[in-house]
């Protein structure tokens, strides 16, 4: 299971990989090998996640209504603009949700995490999904339909509950992307941010922090609305200035504080 991070002010949201397929007596092996949850009620995670830890009747229930499907990286759950048809409880793996303008260009908005609500702008209003949901590693997702997640909400009010929590933590998380990309000064000052963010957290051995980086440069130019070359040309300039280095898809922070200052100015 991938962990969560709760986002706060001025910091990019993601998703941390790595926990992802553990093999549980209530799993069944998928093709992508992912371990399927068969059902919410014996879910192990269940109690670790925010729309998913309800009270037992309420997740008989859920349990009734949901279909789990695996799907591979590059996958892709709705589309920017298509009409809202349901919601899709991400159980492993990640998704990232993205806008793309007339002319092409894409901005990733966030990269979601496990027991996350895909789709719940959409649904509960009736109108069509705002982003684009493309699988980002092997995952599952459970899909309920708009008319039974509706009358979901209407027979338990502790999930109308949990889903206006997360409308509301999602709406916070997306104006501090937005302010800290507006604000920033600088490419150099957005990518600091951007590697700061991905690793805190993470303990350092003698001042040095290594972490998986999985996302290509394309992405990230994408989260930070720059091009890649872009982040390709910062990426050597860190390099150069001894404060980053990356080999394969391993990130190594050599100089922490140096990354901080480039964001404090």
């Amino acid at each position: 299971m991938a962990e969560s991070q709760s986002p706060s002010a001025g910091q990019f949201h993601f998703v941390r990989y790595g926990k992802g397929h553990i093999v549980t007596p209530s799993s069944t092996p998928s093709p992508y090998g992912l371990e399927i949850i068969e059902s919410c009620v014996t879910c192990p995670y269940r109690e670790n996640r925010v729309f998913c830890n309800l009270p037992p009747e309420a997740v008989q229930r859920l349990s009734t209504i949901t279909f789990a499907s695996t799907y591979p990286r590059g996958a892709t759950l709705f589309v920017e603009g298509q009409t809202g048809r349901g919601v899709f409880i991400l159980c492993t793996g990640g998704v990232k949700l993205s806008t793309s303008s007339i002319d092409g260009k894409t901005l990733i908005v966030r990269f979601s995490e496990p027991g996350e609500v895909l789709g719940l702008p959409a649904t509960v209003t009736g109108t069509a999904y705002e982003l684009t949901a493309e699988v980002v590693e092997p995952t599952q997702a459970n899909f309920i339909s708009r008319e039974d997640f509706l009358n979901f909400l209407r027979e338990h009010g502790e999930v109308a509950l949990r889903v206006a929590q997360q409308l509301g933590e999602t709406y916070h998380s997306a104006v501090a992307e937005m302010r800290t990309i507006g604000l920033s000064q600088s490419a150099g000052e957005k990518l600091a941010r951007f590697i700061l963010d991905l690793t805190a957290g993470h303990k350092s051995e003698k001042g040095v922090v290594k972490v998986r980086l999985p996302f290509t440069h394309e992405e990230i130019a994408q989260v930070l609305g720059t091009s890649r070359e872009t982040v390709t040309r910062v990426f050597a300039e860190f390099k150069k200035k001894n404060l980053v280095n990356v080999k394969g898809s391993t990130l190594t922070i050599t100089n922490q504080h140096g990354l901080k200052r480039l964001v404090q100015r």
